[in-house]
């Protein structure tokens, strides 16, 4: 890889990595302001490339989508949140070509990919859904296979498996409106976009690759590593408490619920993944008691991952780095305060969207941590280099 090409991919992945950021803080605002259904089709919006702006436009579009009537409000953000993502779709796709500019053979994978994902695309806008979701699935299979074939560093094999984690995405969001808010897809479209943040915030911090990792500090980065799948679990459990309308499930009680400490749950209904297809979900369709058990479930998830990180960082601090471990105390805290907000002042949308903010930050500080801990040597005094 040539000199040049070494000094593009770090500055496009923190570009890239940056705007995934802004990318899920928008989604969020979109999601928690109910406009996850604003737009009835995908990937036009009441049949528009933007939105319907003029009075027989909307006309039009309220006649073709009786059950859903245009809400200007509502339309352009969900329209505006697709467009982003199509332009990060765009960054990833550069990056990737960058990571794999050494092997033809990745290279064309990924221009194969990227043709795929639009005839898919332009299938499905014709109604021809098994052609497009079969080209969809290659579009991903692709560059998966090209990661894993791809002869470079591991922040590079990251650019090229951050292209089918963004296309996946994609799919996630055409399969959000289609299935109508269906909970098991708006939680995997959320953890979809954290995925493809973390993949090109890792990518950023580590494409460069300088330094070794000094042995002394393995345990520690298997601790980081449990860190980050620990969070991955809580911000599921975030995703499927939004997905479900449960945020207010207890009130704005805390830390109790409803009043109470073990107030009337339904675990066993509150976790069905697989529901009917078919059903508009918008609103959630779950009893009182099953969102209260999925709201209870996230204050416990949220309490062991408190705990830990609190630990983690005290031990990062105590090894030396002192700056990393600060930094997941102080997001972790933050993160906390914001969740305890939304409940006591009854889930307003600033709070609530700086809510999935924070959770993406958190990710970042880990990890961080991990790339630090990766890319660092000691001397034989002990001192890091």
């Amino acid at each position: 890889m040539s000199l040049r090409t070494r000094k593009i991919i770090p500055y496009l992945a923190v570009l890239a990595a940056v705007f995934a950021f802004g990318l899920v803080m928008f989604g969020a605002f979109v999601r928690l302001s109910n406009a996850g259904l604003s737009c009835p089709d995908w990937p036009t919006c009441y049949g528009k490339a933007t939105w319907p702006h003029h009075a027989q436009a909307v006309a039009q579009a309220d006649a073709a989508f009786p059950d859903r009537p245009f809400e200007a409000a509502k339309a352009w953000r969900e329209q505006v949140h697709r467009m982003l993502a199509g332009t990060l779709g765009v960054l990833v796709v550069l990056l990737a070509l960058l990571a794999a500019r050494r092997d033809r053979v990745v290279m064309f994978a990924i221009v194969l990919s990227a043709l795929f994902a639009a005839v898919g695309v332009t299938l499905y806008l014709h109604g021809e859904r098994d052609w497009s979701s079969g080209l969809g699935l290659l579009a991903i299979l692709l560059p998966t296979a090209g990661a894993f074939w791809l002869r470079e560093r591991a922040a590079l094999k990251m650019s090229v498996l951050a292209l089918a984690v963004i296309i996946f995405q994609a799919m996630l969001g055409m399969w959000t409106v289609t299935l109508l808010l269906k909970p098991i897809v708006v939680m995997g479209h959320l953890l979809g976009g954290m995925t493809t943040f973390g993949l090109l915030a890792y990518v950023a911090l580590r494409a460069r690759g300088l330094g070794t990792p000094d042995e002394r500090y393995a345990s520690l980065r298997r601790a980081v590593v449990f860190g980050i799948v620990l969070l991955a679990c809580q911000i599921a459990l975030g995703g499927w408490t939004s997905a479900n309308y449960a945020a207010l499930a207890c009130g704005t009680d805390f830390p109790t619920c409803l009043g109470q400490w073990a107030p009337p749950t339904d675990f066993h209904h509150a976790f069905v993944l697989s529901r009917e297809i078919g059903v508009n979900y918008e609103g959630g369709v779950l009893d009182m008691a099953a969102r209260s058990a999925i709201q209870i479930a996230h204050r416990i998830g949220a309490l062991v991952v408190f705990c830990y990180l609190l630990w983690l960082a005290y031990r990062l601090v105590l090894n030396g780095f002192r700056v990393g471990g600060i930094a997941v105390a102080v997001v972790l805290v933050v993160q906390v305060l914001l969740g305890i907000s939304n409940v006591h002042f009854g889930l307003p949308l600033p709070v609530a969207t700086l809510h999935n903010g924070g959770a993406a930050l958190l990710l970042f500080t880990l990890l961080a941590n991990f790339a630090r801990l990766q890319s660092w040597r000691t001397d034989d005094a002990g001192a890091i280099a």
